[in-house]
């Protein structure tokens, strides 16, 4: 898979074997454009919230400490249906407490990169961000 944010592209891995049913529901929504913002209560990441979108999963592979270049997605709950891409240390959080999202990508290029755009983003704003197959 490619991910493009801003100017910058990155190679991702899907974990089909941990978690087949959310990557098969996310190829379906590909190619997904939005934009990323920085995490609230996470550490170091950025996040896509997508409110009430329904992925139709429930957990797998669930983590709410991921490492740098994994995607998680919040497939709904106590908060609201998110992506998180993790770029440092991660406690995976909302206001309502800790949440555990589904692993279902690995960035494997350009990690120094990703962090780069994680500190942009923290202190520039919001970066688009494009998901294709």
């Amino acid at each position: 898979m490619k991910i493009i944010i801003g100017e910058h592209e990155f190679v991702a891995s899907l974990e089909a074997e941990k978690s087949p049913a959310t990557c098969a529901a996310f190829r379906n929504m590909m190619p997904l454009e939005s934009r990323v913002v920085h995490v609230r209560w996470s550490g170091e990441a950025v996040w896509i919230p997508l409110g009430d979108m329904d992925f139709a999963v429930g957990y797998e592979d669930a983590t709410a400490y991921p490492a740098p270049g994994q995607i998680l997605l919040y497939p709904q709950g106590k908060s609201e249906t998110e992506i998180l891409i993790a770029y440092g240390a991660v406690h995976f959080a909302s206001k309502a407490g800790t949440l555990a999202g589904n692993h279902f990508a690995t960035i494997t290029s350009d990690l120094d990169k990703l962090r780069e755009i994680g500190v942009a983003t923290l202190w520039e704003g919001a970066r688009p961000i494009r998901f294709e197959d």
